[in-house]
């Protein structure tokens, strides 16, 4: 099916050839006949080239003949792209570029000469023009016959997600009772096993995400599950990937990123949900599973598939899997109709008898209603609707619901099916950036465009039609920005995986997406492609071999990680670039007189780029430069200027940046400018630069010191109606301060404004249009920062549609308010105020009504040293105090407060004093976690003192972290009692605390299930150990003497115990207080441990013996450990990483034995003689790094000696 991006390709050409640029600059001159003789053939072929497609399918000759005509029209779009480009080098050229260049043009340009420029273009064009000629005698031969594309209507429809919402409320309603049956059976059945894993199995399109969703939200899943997590598999069952997204990090190391996995689920009833698995290898699913097994019992996965293979292979402890009904005719036509009739409603009488035949080839799949719905919203007649019925198949367990899928795919105008054909170059379920996408429509010429259109918005248009017609799905806005330099977040989709195998049918071998690593025979017999697309990490001299091999036609390379050093070199030969994103760069590898045809370049996060070649500034076709977060990059070209296609230029991050290249005002074609420097120097642009750029999305003015008030006038920024957030920054030291009033007050911004951020202004006051609700009137975030001169707070109090508020460093502002208002900020929902010297109350006069925020759920007070009082929020949920002494500390535990927050961080820097915190009667608290830093009003001086009655409150607290509390000497044994629920332990840099046995020989902490336990260099021993604790990390704790307790009781507290046990420098866990000089006495038996990691224990001698449920051992720097031979079995053990115990000389002698064994790791253990004490051992094993060998010790510098492998 391939051939059927032709079609859109051809009218892409028909346009390009009629270009107004090629007459301008008469760059055709001469070739006016070989130009005439392509607009008379390409109509014509465009008229025939359905009829070609369909016969395409079935007969090898036209198959063979589109095939031609695809890579003619490939040819002859980049001919005329060449035509357009050398208009707008001559053009160029007319404005005195290559003389500011200041280099010798010919060698830049060798070609260009207008004379060798004619002949060389003329051959091409000639060739081209002969080659279709051939095609179009050939055409005629076939007999193809001419087909009247219908007319595309061009109403928009409403945002898709309205209409997601409205539709998942159809399948919420009709999935209620199978929802129900699955809940049951996760938390009724499942509760009193280990495990289960529970398939959902159903043919593609019929719901089977969603109705996963509907489970993975119900009220009763959440409460029931202590950790859930999605993660989408898809074609590549990748355990590493699936772990990372269960963990939600990064890791690229196979052994850590299992590790992360074994840890994150350890000990907790979670709820795994893996979607869209096509997986039918047992074995990878056993190494997932193995991890998976450390979790809490009544643990549960659900997966969905389309397959029974599959299904059988993973379910666990449940006798079948659930196989998904056909969604009801009833809800089926509910979905349909919100779709077909949203733009008119046609009589009942005349379309119902059709509407039912629909609903009946539908086959009871929700997205093939929708996907006919929206295909027929647009055709309005009874002959329109009878020919889509009578071109469709009936949806069944053989076909599945791509036929319909496809109809929907042809029913759509040629320009949307290339923008939807080239997505197949993403991934499956990739998380694609909406914006980036449309750019990348606009680089290979997708979207068309008539006078008066703009191409982002029509873009956007396209977007939207694809939406509605359910190409796309998940469009949401991100909930964090991904850099901390970006102002505002980003529209984010996916799409429907039946979908993408509609774009991959369409595009073949023109696109190549590589997610992991491929076959090396493979990859280079695979053939040239247009776009490739390469999340892959590893991919080194391989990805260098098929570059090198097939680069010729190459039109997208996106490689959004580390690109390989010696495939920069080669990046000249991809002369037909339009899309290259690279990154990892230590400089940038280009030749620009090479990338003519470029449009896209996404060189974004790479740190190393200091400046970029000034060839770039003859990129003239380029629309989008991508440079964020280049955090070194200290100046661009300097002749920037010339690039008048330039529509896009992303610097946000770029901090290192001086100013801005001369001139910038003339790139008129700019719609997007993150960061703008005002710089000091000559020849820098200046602000008023920005005069007649329509500027829009986010716009940061950074060095405003040196701006002038007549500059701030003439750049506009009120006649900038697309810019929604905006950052205006002067110099911390600048003194100026008049001069920053008027320059402020010259900056008045659109009333369409979103966000607003000033910082380090000086000026005393600000200026009307600050308080204005006429021009801030939709103002959503305001953040101001270091306005060390304001005395009084403007009135942002009455902006209806504030919701977040931030004041830093605002060193003369005493109150929020200058009266009291019950109407104030009725929307804000996060306030942040720190550092306020002399702030020190709410509200200015204490006459009239008390300022109340009514819907503040978050507040974070740091450093105001003379607030005395809370904010009255009746709906707060999150508190964060930061103080020198206890102040708002000792007034939060005393307010009703403590009643409705779910979580509260105090830290108190004054550790001397001990205040006492006195409560006045007992509450109902549901505080889920507390955070404490210092804060000795917490804890008694001495044990003889009683606890602090405020612990009683906290039966629901779930995770406490406790840090710097330094009268913190023995365990809390009392607080501790009343902490039933605890699962989460830390505490951090307690220098004082030595632990001492608890009074009792009742376990704390009876839920416990993490114990983390930072630079205590005091402590000795830990209190006794709750049999729920499944991971102990201990590090810095120089005086530990001891893991576990002195009596019996501590001893069977891990008899019981399943955990993750590590151990990290702590230098005097010695045999001393040990029977056998080794804690093998201390910690043995330990049926049900199952991870053991000790790291940086210098005085370790032995480790724990008979082991028998341990699967992953980790062993780092202890460089007294002799021997493991003490470890004797270890059935299970599935990992092994031994790493600089420079002693280590006897591993376990039962090694060869060891047949759950996948992954060994050894690294700076150069007395272990691997070949002698395992022989062919090491053949079997799945992963093996040996890598000491020649390397020096990290520490000393000794040279290790090389491994005895032979």
């Amino acid at each position: 099916m391939a051939e059927f991006v032709v079609r859109p390709l051809v009218s892409t050409l028909m346009n390009t050839a009629s270009s107004y640029l090629l007459d301008q600059y008469k760059v055709m001159d001469g070739m006016k006949e070989h130009r005439e003789t392509l607009k008379r053939q390409l109509p014509a072929i465009l008229d025939i080239i359905q009829d070609a497609e369909e016969k395409g399918a079935s007969r090898p000759g036209v198959r063979a003949w589109l095939e031609a005509l695809k890579k003619v029209a490939y040819e002859a779009n980049d001919v005329f792209d060449e035509f357009k480009y050398e208009a707008l080098r001559r053009d160029a050229k007319k404005k005195g570029h290559y003389k500011k260049l200041g280099f010798d043009i010919v060698s830049l340009f060798p070609a260009r000469n207008p004379i060798v420029f004619r002949y060389r273009m003329g051959k091409k064009l000639c060739r081209i023009v002969r080659t279709i000629e051939v095609l179009v005698r050939e055409m005629n031969r076939f007999g193809f016959k001419p087909t009247q594309q219908a007319p595309q209507s061009k109403q928009w429809r409403n945002t898709d997600s309205i209409i997601i919402d409205s539709e998942k409320d159809i399948v919420s309603r009709s999935r209620n009772e199978e929802k129900e049956k699955i809940v049951d059976i996760l938390i009724g059945q499942a509760g009193d096993r280990d495990l289960i894993v529970l398939p959902i199995v159903g043919m593609g399109g019929l719901g089977k995400t969603t109705f996963a969703q509907l489970v993975y939200n119900d009220p009763a899943i959440k409460e029931y599950f202590q950790l859930q997590r999605w993660c989408c598999v898809s074609d590549d069952f990748d355990v590493v990937k699936i772990a990372n997204n269960i963990c939600e990090t990064n890791e690229i190391h196979r052994e850590k990123a299992l590790r992360n996995l074994q840890n994150e689920v350890s000990g907790k009833r979670y709820l795994i949900v893996l979607d869209d698995v096509w997986n039918e290898d047992a074995d990878k699913w056993e190494k997932l599973k193995t991890c998976l097994k450390h979790g809490g019992k009544g643990s549960a996965i659900l997966t969905t598939t389309r397959k029974a293979q599959v299904a059988q292979i993973m379910k666990m402890c449940i006798d079948d899997s659930h196989n998904l009904g056909k969604l009801h005719k009833v809800f089926l036509k509910e979905i349909f109709e919100n779709r077909a009739f949203c733009l008119h409603k046609p009589s009942a009488a005349e379309l119902s008898g059709m509407v039912e035949k629909i609903l009946d080839k539908c086959g009871g799949s929700p997205l093939a209603a929708k996907a006919f719905g929206s295909m027929l919203s647009n055709k309005n007649s009874m002959k329109e609707w009878m020919n889509v019925l009578t071109r469709s198949n009936t949806c069944d367990e053989d076909t599945g619901i791509l036929p319909i899928l496809k109809l929907s795919y042809d029913d759509l105008p040629l320009h949307l099916k290339q923008c939807f054909a080239f997505c197949s170059l993403f991934p499956k379920d990739y998380e694609i950036d909406v914006e980036i996408l449309i750019q990348l429509w606009m680089a290979h010429d997708f979207i068309p465009l008539k006078k008066g259109d703009h191409l982002e918005k029509v873009g956007k248009e396209i977007f939207d039609e694809l939406t509605w017609r359910s190409f796309f799905q998940d469009v949401k806005q991100t909930s964090q920005r991904e850099y901390q330099y970006e102002l505002r977040s980003r529209t984010i989709c996916h799409i429907h995986d039946l979908m993408h195998d509609i774009a991959l049918s369409v595009m073949g071998k023109d696109c190549l997406t590589l997610v992991d690593r491929p076959n090396q025979k493979e990859l280079l017999s695979k053939g040239s492609t247009r776009h490739m697309f390469s999340s892959y990490r590893h991919m080194g001299m391989l990805l260098d071999d098929y570059l090198k091999k097939h680069s010729t036609s190459l039109q997208t390379l996106l490689y959004p990680d580390s690109f390989s050093r010696g495939s920069a070199p080669h990046l000249s030969m991809y002369s037909h670039l339009r899309a290259l994103q690279l990154f990892g760069l230590r400089k940038l590898p280009l030749r620009p007189r090479h990338l003519q045809h470029l449009r896209y370049l996404d060189l974004s996060s790479n740190w190393c780029i200091k400046e970029l070649p000034k060839e770039i500034s003859v990129l003239y076709n380029l629309q989008t430069l991508n440079l964020t977060f280049c955090i070194n990059l200290d100046r661009l070209p300097k002749d920037m200027k010339y690039m008048t296609n330039l529509r896009h230029l992303y610097t946000n991050g770029c901090t290192s940046l001086k100013c801005m290249p001369p001139d910038l005002g003339q790139l008129t074609s700019l719609q997007t400018l993150t960061y703008f420097v005002v710089g000091s120097s000559h020849g820098c642009s200046t602000i008023k630069e920005l005069q007649d750029l329509n500027l829009g999305g986010e716009l940061k003015l950074s060095g405003l010191h040196y701006a002038i008030e007549e500059d701030a006038k003439a750049c506009g920024l009120g006649n900038k109606e697309k810019l929604t957030h905006l950052s205006l920054e002067w110099n911390d030291d600048s003194t100026e301060l008049d001069q920053q009033r008027n320059v402020l007050d010259a900056l008045k911004p659109h009333a369409a404004l979103e966000f607003l951020q000033i910082n380090s202004y000086k000026g005393i006051g600000f200026p009307t249009w600050v308080t204005s609700l006429n021009v801030l009137q939709r103002l959503t975030e305001l953040h101001l920062d270091g306005c060390t001169m304001c005395e009084e707070f403007p009135q942002f109090g009455q902006f209806n549609a504030l919701e977040v508020l931030v004041l830093e460093r605002l060193n003369k502002l005493q109150s929020l308010c200058s009266h009291n208002s019950s109407a104030a900020f009725p929307a804000l929902k996060d306030l942040r105020l720190a550092n306020l010297e002399l702030f020190e109350r709410w509200v200015a006069s204490t006459e009239g009504e008390e300022l109340v925020f009514p819907v503040l759920e978050k507040v974070q007070i740091e450093n105001c040293p003379k607030l005395t009082t809370l904010p009255e929020a009746p709906k707060l949920k999150v508190m964060k105090l930061r103080e020198e002494k206890a102040q708002l500390s000792l007034s939060i535990f005393r307010s009703r407060y403590m009643s409705c927050l779910s979580k509260l961080s105090v830290f108190v820097k004054d550790t001397e004093a001990t205040p006492t915190l006195k409560l006045d009667q007992d509450r109902e608290v549901s505080l889920l976690e507390l955070w404490v830093d210092g804060c000795n009003f917490l804890f008694p001086s001495n044990p003889s003192q009683p606890a602090v009655a405020v612990w009683k409150w906290f039966g629901q607290l779930e995770e406490l972290v406790i840090e710097d509390c330094d009268i913190l000497t023995y365990w809390p044994e009392e607080e501790f009692q009343s902490l039933i629920s605890l699962k989460s332990l830390t505490i951090d840099n307690c220098s004082k605390l030595m632990g001492y046995r608890t009074r009792g020989r009742d376990q704390l902490l009876p839920n416990l299930i993490k114990l983390r336990i930072y630079n205590c260099e005091s402590l000795t021993e830990l209190f006794v150990l709750p049999t729920s604790l499944v991971h102990i990390f201990v590090v810095d704790c120089d005086s530990l003497e001891s893991i576990l307790g002195q009596d019996d009781r501590e001893l069977e507290s891990l008899q019981n115990f399943d955990t993750t046990a590590s151990l990290e420098n702590c230098s005097d866990l010695a045999p001393t207080s040990m029977p056998e000089q080794s804690l093998t006495a201390r910690i043995n038996p330990l049926p049900c441990l199952k991870t053991l990691s000790i790291g940086d224990c210098k005085k370790l001698r032995f480790v724990p013996a008979q082991l028998d449920a341990l699967l992953d051992l980790y062993i780092d720097n202890c460089n007294v450990l002799e021997s493991l031979d003490c470890l004797g079995d270890l059935p299970l053990l599935t990992t092994l990483n031994l790493q600089r115990c420079k002693r280590l000389a006897s591993v376990p002698r039962s090694f060869a034995n060891y047949s759950a064994l996948r992954e060994l790791t050894i690294e700076y253990c150069p007395a272990i003689n691997m070949k002698a004490l395992y022989g062919q051992r090491l053949d079997s094993l799945e992963i093996k790094d040996l890598s000491h060998a020649g390397l020096c010790d990290p520490d000393e510098g000794v040279k290790m000696n090389p491994w005895n492998l032979v």
